[in-house]
């Protein structure tokens, strides 16, 4: 085998490698991608995401460049923003006047089936954070709570000592009011949150 095939083999082999370990990067950039999304107005710590991706500082702190540096253009409404050591997902400033518009709209119409499930968790379970409604929803109520939150019938009521302070929610005195309620003892009797029909009629 001659010097010059030889030095061939060798860039190949390099090239292979470096595209290799790009493909990687970029996987796991979207694997933390997606975990800033689940985590919504929490966000997520720089020592979180290196736990969760068994990866190094270094190469953490350059996802997540990689990330704001993605959503930085003006194309995106959205953008990666960084507090101390916390990452989130933001919308720009440009979208605030049509998202109160949306939020508007949504005042004057009903709540969805899923809102209302999650407006009761939060009512028998308060205060209670994010994670918790999850898991007894069983899905992802991110959404949800900011529309509740919208809508002024739930609230952020502090942070529990979990691991990462997550918010705690708690309703509001316009839940109270939207539901004629004047405590929370007139409740009628907790449901077993198992199927859609059993939740159906809770506000009713």
């Amino acid at each position: 085998m001659t010097q010059a095939v030889v030095e061939q083999n060798s860039l190949d082999l390099e090239f292979a490698n470096e595209q290799k370990n790009e493909e990687g990067f970029l996987h796991l950039a979207g694997i933390l991608e997606g975990l800033l999304f689940l985590t919504g107005d929490e966000g997520i710590t720089l020592s979180q995401a290196m736990d969760t991706l068994g990866t190094g500082k270094e190469y953490t702190e350059k996802m997540f460049s990689h990330l704001m540096q993605l959503y930085s253009c003006d194309e995106r409404g959205i953008e990666v923003a960084r507090f101390g050591e916390t990452y989130k997902f933001l919308s720009k400033t440009y979208v605030h006047e049509s998202a109160k518009k949306l939020f508007q709209l949504s005042k004057e119409s009903k709540l969805s089936q899923a809102a209302l499930e999650t407006l009761a968790i939060i009512a028998y379970k308060q205060p209670v954070t994010r994670v918790e409604i999850e898991e007894i929803r069983g899905v992802s109520s991110d959404v949800m709570i900011r529309k509740l939150e919208s809508r002024g019938l739930i609230k952020e009521d502090g942070r529990s000592d979990a691991p990462g302070r997550p918010f705690l929610y708690s309703v509001t005195d316009e839940f109270m009011d939207s539901f004629s309620l004047a405590s929370l003892d007139e409740l009628p009797e907790l449901p077993q949150f198992k199927t859609e029909d059993e939740s159906d009629d809770l506000f009713n």
